[in-house]
């Protein structure tokens, strides 16, 4: 009996320290996992509302990950357990296996959503409230999650577009905006006045206190960007903050306008170029 109790006893203990260390280390691959989509969180943090927003996307993307790491560690200690119990986890995890494979296949689009999704986050590809163009369509993001990304365009649609379909994307909302403004001259006009006119034209409104604000870099005269049978192409390019570009050009071609008339040069055809992604605006 005592020889019995012994070798029950040193059983006991012996799983016992078995269980011991699984627990133990679950509870430390927990913990790191905890630590490490802490940091993940930690870094994307910012003053600005955009770091903000990026906050919230990477909590929300690093809760995700944490709750998924932790229920794969519980099932592997779990399974660590029975096998410490001498159960035949074989059939477990070969049923385990397939029905993951199943899942894994009629989930397929929906995983692909979600891993490019994370790699939106992750890689800080856009926020909300940036304006992106992608799949054709360009709008400003209203919604991100790691499924889906949705967007209103120019219309006032809402366009709802999953993460899994969105390849190249240009973000026209990070540091500054550009847009160059094409003045053709015409033919029979001397280039020499018609380019000291659009120099005075860029030097007033870079002057201008109500835009100098919203001018980052220009406006300035290129030169003569091409020949054509309607006359000469002057290019201008100028470069401005965030959500102004629009405006700033506005207000040049408007000057242009004006410079040309005082300045008693006939003006051709005027369109602008976008660059960033945008799509070219037609003549009106």
């Amino acid at each position: 009996m005592t020889d019995s109790l012994a070798r029950w006893l040193e059983a006991a203990i012996r799983t016992g320290l078995r269980l011991a260390v699984i627990v133990i280390f679950a509870l430390l691959l927990a913990r790191l996992l905890k630590a490490v989509t802490a940091r993940l969180v930690q870094a994307s943090k910012g003053p600005t509302r955009a770091g903000q927003l990026r906050e919230q996307q990477t909590r929300t993307m690093a809760g995700l990950l944490y709750h998924i790491g932790t229920a794969i560690i519980a099932v592997l200690a779990i399974l660590m357990v029975l096998e410490v119990f001498d159960f035949n986890i074989a059939p477990a995890i070969a049923t385990a296996g397939l029905a993951s494979v199943a899942i894994a296949f009629g989930a397929q689009s929906l995983l692909k959503d979600v891993i490019n999704g994370f790699f939106i986050v992750f890689e800080d590809q856009y926020v909300v409230g940036d304006l992106i163009q992608a799949n054709s369509e360009m709008g400003r993001v209203e919604h991100l999650t790691l499924r889906r990304t949705v967007i209103r365009n120019a219309a006032g649609a809402i366009v709802t577009i999953p993460n899994s379909l969105i390849g190249q994307v240009s973000n026209l909302s990070r540091d500054w905006s550009q847009a160059f403004i094409d003045v053709t001259v015409p033919a029979e006009e001397m280039v020499g006045p018609a380019m000291a006119t659009l120099e005075k034209v860029a030097a007033d409104l870079r002057g201008d206190a109500d835009w100098s604000a919203a001018i980052v870099d220009g406006p300035r005269v290129l030169g003569v960007e091409s020949l054509s049978l309607d006359g000469l192409v002057v290019r201008m390019q100028v470069r401005t903050v965030l959500n102004r570009k629009e405006d700033v050009a506005r207000e040049l071609r408007r000057r242009i306008k004006l410079g040309f008339e005082e300045a008693g040069i006939p003006l051709g055809y005027m369109h602008k170029v976008i660059l960033q992604g945008e799509l070219p605006q037609r003549t009106q």
